[in-house]
């Protein structure tokens, strides 16, 4: 039995609206702990129970950027492309909190592209939802990377391209 690495798809094989679904992982407080030692965000509503129990959701929850940063890694494998390099967060919104013992996926669709480099490479722009257990949306926004494409002829830098016409 031979085992196939997954697919790693270029700019070419993506196409406007398409999309993937994540595996799913559950958010711990372990984490949580440890995102706020590696930001030093020790703010009380993510690390101190008590103060949390008092506060707006009755628990310590997620820092957003956590949220954000785990939905980054689940959003790598769905799908697998040839990412060159991350270039922007165009948008992002954080609707509700991630709770501790929250399972949650990224819903990731294409929302635009742009080819470079005569194909060589392209911009992609991304429309990504991280959604919890119960399918609520508790952050998405926009992001943009830079993808490998298939390209035939000579390599040629974006500025030759643009100034050729």
């Amino acid at each position: 039995m031979s085992v196939h690495p997954p697919q790693v798809l270029r700019f070419q094989d993506l196409a406007i609206d398409e999309a993937w679904e994540s595996p799913s992982r559950t958010v711990t407080q372990a984490e949580i702990t440890l995102f706020a030692g590696l930001s030093g965000d020790y703010n009380p509503v993510h690390v101190d129970h008590e103060a949390a129990r008092s506060g707006p959701f009755g628990q310590p929850i997620a820092h957003g950027l956590l949220g954000l940063a785990i939905a980054s890694g689940l959003g790598t494998g769905a799908p697998r492309v040839d990412t060159m390099a991350f270039l922007e967060i165009v948008s992002w919104a954080f609707h509700k909190p991630i709770l501790i013992g929250d399972t949650i996926r990224v819903v990731t669709r294409v929302e635009a592209l742009e080819p470079k480099a005569r194909g060589r490479r392209g911009v992609v722009t991304w429309h990504r939802q991280v959604l919890n257990q119960r399918g609520e949306v508790v952050q998405e926004g926009r992001t943009r990377t830079m993808v490998r494409g298939r390209a035939e002829g000579p390599a040629v830098s974006d500025v030759e391209e643009a100034s050729a016409g």
